[in-house]
């Protein structure tokens, strides 16, 4: 049995007189120690599907459909009470911002102790130990002179540190990473990559990674879901990803990384842009922005069928290699 199984995931808000799905029919394993990237664009739904695993949808929004069974356990049919001793425990989440995440009235080792002191029958001093070697494991030089120290303190690099501690503290079976190097430079990304990956590989836990940075992708992955305007479009394995993607978003979306060995003066685009969540096509939702579309991409929307060992998309008309 999978770690996480998502089945048939919809999340709604209200807009005008109904109501529009920010995550649409959306389901997906994760396995016990796997990394599963999730991909997209702005806009495509990938952090409303983060906060609704973690059941943290802010009203209006709803999780009108679906299941979430984690670790054997139905959360969706967890009371307000029981979804908290998950949180944390067994599943954690690093938010996309840590300025505006941590807490700025209380020290870093306050916020780390938190969730010992939750989830544990410890003391407080033993929970300000587990504390300090947490912050040590996580890179934080210093940590006994730092432990007192509030965010406004820290760098930005170390403030995702410290996220990363708060997430991990516990040891939980699954970590939600929503786009964990946002903001950083190129060499502080590298190190935080690095830091969670080592961390995966100690703990044995899973890892669901939300990025629209497919080299992110690359660095730490082993699967990937693709996902546009509130669906999965392509499930597949990190290395056929890159060698030979079937779905047109999937290939636009490899286009537009920028290639050092190639010199151009523009940069490769996708034209348009992702369709407003009250104004969903009728169709294929890629389709207005696809070169390959045709009156039956219009009428009809795909589901993802499977098109080889590990790989599956949601296109009537996969690229070639795949038909």
């Amino acid at each position: 049995m999978a770690l996480l199984e998502v089945e048939r995931l919809r999340t709604v808000f209200p807009a005008g007189e109904g109501e529009f799905a920010a995550v649409d029919e959306v389901s997906f394993t994760l396995e016990q120690g796997e990394v599963l990237g999730l991909v997209g664009e702005s806009g495509s739904g990938k952090s409303v599907t983060a906060y609704s695993l973690m059941r943290l949808v802010q009203q209006p929004g709803t999780i009108a459909e679906g299941t979430i069974r984690f670790d054997g356990e139905d959360l969706l049919a967890l009371d307000a009470e029981g979804m908290r001793a998950v949180r944390g425990r067994k599943m954690s989440m690093i938010f996309q911002e840590p300025l505006s995440s941590l807490n700025p009235v209380y020290s870093i080792g306050r916020q780390v102790m938190e969730p010992l002191r939750l989830h544990s029958a410890i003391s407080r001093g033993e929970a300000r130990e587990h504390a300090l070697a947490m912050l040590a494991r996580v890179g934080i030089p210093d940590p006994a002179r730092r432990f007192d120290d509030y965010p406004h303190q820290l760098s930005g690099g170390l403030r995702q540190r410290v996220m990363i501690a708060i997430a991990l503290v516990c040891e939980p079976k699954l970590l939600i990473a929503d786009e964990p190097t946002t903001a950083l430079d190129v060499t502080i990304q590298a190190q935080i990559l690095d830091l969670l990956r080592r961390l995966q590989q100690e703990l044995g836990m899973a890892i669901l990674m939300i990025t629209h940075d497919l080299g992110v992708v690359a660095e730490i992955a082993d699967r990937v879901n693709v996902m546009y305007a509130g669906r999965i479009v392509e499930t597949v394995r990190v290395a056929k990803l890159f060698e030979t993607p079937a779905h047109p978003y999937t290939a636009g979306l490899l286009r537009s990384v920028p290639d050092l060995s190639v010199s151009r003066e523009r940069l490769q685009t996708i034209g348009g842009t992702v369709p407003r969540p009250d104004q969903m096509p009728a169709g294929c939702r890629f389709a207005p922005r696809c070169d390959f579309a045709d009156a039956a991409c219009d009428a009809a929307q795909p589901e993802l069928r499977a098109l080889a060992a590990g790989h599956a998309a949601a296109c009537l008309r996969p690229l070639s290699g795949h038909v």
